[in-house]
């Protein structure tokens, strides 16, 4: 029987490339996203796969948006067995005080509001099917760990996603639900093309870094739910190898 998995923020990136891992690997796809075309072109590349992959136009940072798509997937296939909460976005790169309250507040809402909705929908879900149980792969980002300048709202909200990770594995354990994070540094997307041509290093003098393909990622998310239950990756990086993050860059 195909496992049956919702991926956020699936109509690019990241989310798009562990769509279509999953799609290629026997997976059922609930594509969750706000721009339903860019989901049905996430569709169409999965190629014959595509009869598996299923569009959802959701706002994860509305709460009765998220309920709307796992009431639909519990309607069509009474179960779930993988969340990939990985939907989020930035801010502009600006000095706190230049920042604008309103732009704080929409980080929030669909970084970190976003992903406990899913996590909460999915939770409920994976803790009442049977069999029991699921697994959760929050996306926290290497700024989980470090900042880059400029970046408090992204920052604090993937900070805060290890706290919602290392959460839902603790009171996930009665359910058979395991939860883990993948921190992703320099994917190749179109969000980090701007990396390959300069960004502000944290010394502020502004450097190319080096990317490694979306592919590698969407390998990892595969392996992690590759694993039974009874185990979890806890936490995973997966970077570019020469990406100025270990040591002094």
């Amino acid at each position: 029987m195909s496992k049956v998995a919702v991926v956020t923020g699936a109509g690019g990136g990241v989310g798009r490339a562990v769509a279509l891992k999953l799609l290629e690997n026997n997976y059922v796809v609930y594509l969750a996203g706000r721009t339903l075309s860019k989901l049905k072109e996430t569709k169409a590349l999965a190629g014959e796969k595509q009869i598996n992959a299923v569009a959802v136009e959701t706002d994860v940072a509305i709460a009765s948006s998220v309920a709307s798509l796992f009431r639909q997937i519990k309607e069509e296939q009474g179960r779930l067995d993988l969340l990939f909460n990985n939907a989020g976005i930035g801010a502009p790169p600006v000095l706190v005080d230049d920042l604008e309250t309103d732009q704080w507040d929409q980080v929030v809402a669909i970084n970190l509001n976003g992903s406990f909705y899913c996590a909460r929908e999915a939770f409920g879900l994976m803790r009442t099917q049977s069999p029991m149980g699921g697994r959760i792969i929050n996306n926290g980002s290497i700024s989980a760990h470090v900042p880059r300048p400029f970046s408090a709202p992204y920052t604090s909200t993937k900070h805060a996603i290890t706290g919602l990770t290392k959460s839902l594995s603790l009171d996930g354990r009665p359910y058979n639900i395991a939860c883990g994070q993948i921190d992703i540094g320099n994917a190749a997307t179109d969000m980090t093309v701007v990396m390959q041509q300069g960004v502000p290093q944290a010394n502020l003098e502004v450097k190319a870094e080096p990317v490694m393909p979306v592919e590698n990622v969407a390998s990892a998310v595969l392996y992690m739910d590759s694993l039974a239950l009874e185990a979890n990756v806890q936490f995973m990086t997966v970077m570019a190898t020469n990406m100025p993050y270990i040591g002094r860059g």
